[in-house]
């Protein structure tokens, strides 16, 4: 799912992790960091991934975010964005 949040014209960064979810056990989350001098419209951006994802695979949440956490050598840290 990251490739393809990469691929949408407004992203500069993405990472995607599961959640804990009482309902569902797990539900998946999208954090997006958006290019600057532009603006993330969610909607188109889920029009998108419905096109390009099967509908299972589609996250629940979408979270802007200024800048995804990173250890020194430049890695995601995803156990961070839980905290988030």
């Amino acid at each position: 799912m990251e490739e393809i949040l990469y691929q949408y014209p407004a992203v500069k960064e993405a990472a995607v992790i599961g959640k804990p979810d009482k309902k569902r056990g797990e539900i998946v989350s999208a954090y997006v960091v958006v290019k600057e001098g532009l603006k993330l419209n969610k909607k188109d951006l889920i029009v998108f991934l419905k096109a390009n994802l099967a509908s299972y695979k589609l996250p629940r949440e979408i979270i802007e975010i200024e800048a995804l956490p990173k250890n020194a050598t430049g890695k995601i840290l995803k156990k961070e964005l839980r905290e988030v």
